[in-house]
């Protein structure tokens, strides 16, 4: 058993040792340092919520070089920052194949100094995007059931703490026990094969130790190489919640909708028909009723499709269609 317990001992560190070339110091905030994963030999992914100035950003390599880093654009929905690196760095093993299970060994690197630290655990439980969508809706009808014990501050606050908004932006995370110390957000996520299967991050709401996978960054990357940002949804409206009329919300099951109080000439909105004082209670099929809902589904909504709207007007439950417009 001593024996065993060893040889694992040794192996961990290996891996930990092997990887370290291709995980940078990330010097882009007032405190502490963060993390950051060689990309490419000239990108460094890292965490958004870590990148707090734009100018004067520098990255730490492993022999202790300083190098500048420019910033190419950021992804908020999964907390991603694009870097951009005049030098060779030492590539991370990304996976290529191959899923993570609850229940597999997992280590998470960081270097918020000039040394690597590492922090081992295990998957405790990996969320796609309909599993996502499913918890969310699960959420909110317990929160409609039982309004006594969930209103207000309090169901917000748990809302939080369950990552609920996270999980939904990210269309699918990989959930960990390992400590996240600080500076490590931005670091890999290894696996005993020692490949990185993603990039972790504590910037959800919550706080817990999550990791946005490869596929997700991938996509990401791609469009901030391509368009320098993400596109955003948008539809050129102000609005602010309101009370449904009693009959329309009990036919919902919904209490409120979000009350078009502006609309942008010649907006998406504009374009679809909605007007002043119409009520919006669902987009793409997504109930509405708070602004922050309709900011996360114009998130996940492709700019340039097709979305259906309903909407009250005039006391009446209407519907209609809205092609989503580039923020």
């Amino acid at each position: 058993m001593a024996n065993m317990l060893q040889q694992l001992s040794s192996d961990m560190a290996d891996l930990v040792e092997t990887s370290a070339n291709s995980v940078v110091q990330v010097d882009a905030r007032r405190r502490l340092p963060a993390t950051g994963i060689a990309w490419s030999s000239d990108l460094v992914v890292c965490a958004h919520h870590t990148v707090e100035i734009e100018d004067d950003i520098s990255i730490g390599k492993a022999d202790g070089q300083r190098l500048p880093a420019t910033l190419i654009g950021r992804d908020p929905r999964i907390d991603l920052a694009l870097l951009r690196v005049d030098a060779d760095l030492a590539l991370a093993s990304w996976a290529t194949q191959g899923d993570l299970r609850s229940g597999n060994l997992v280590v998470a690197l960081g270097r918020p100094r000039q040394n690597i630290r590492a922090s081992l655990g295990i998957v405790t439980g990996i969320s796609g995007a309909a599993e996502s969508k499913r918890r969310i809706k699960r959420m909110k009808d317990q929160f409609r059931r039982d309004k006594t014990q969930w209103k207000g501050r309090k169901w917000r606050k748990r809302f939080a703490r369950e990552g609920g908004w996270a999980l939904a932006l990210a269309g699918g995370v990989i959930h960990s026990d390992v400590v996240m110390y600080p500076g490590f957000s931005g670091g890999p996520l290894l696996a005993a094969d020692g490949k990185v299967y993603g990039m972790t991050t504590s910037g959800f709401p919550g706080g817990v130790s999550t990791a946005i996978p490869l596929a997700s960054l991938s996509e990401s990357v791609a469009a901030l190489l391509s368009k320098g940002k993400i596109q955003t949804g948008y539809l050129g409206i102000g609005a602010q919640p309101a009370q449904l009329p009693d009959a329309i919300a009990e036919a919902l099951d919904q209490e409120q909708g979000l009350l078009i109080v502006a609309i942008e000439a010649d907006s998406p909105a504009a374009k679809a028909g909605l007007l002043v004082g119409d009520i919006l209670t669902a987009l793409g099929g997504d109930a509405i009723e708070r602004i922050d809902e309709l900011q996360m589904l114009l998130t996940r909504l492709e700019v340039g499709s097709e979305a259906s709207t309903q909407f009250v007007r005039g006391g009446e439950l209407r519907d209609g269609s809205v092609v989503i417009g580039e923020q």
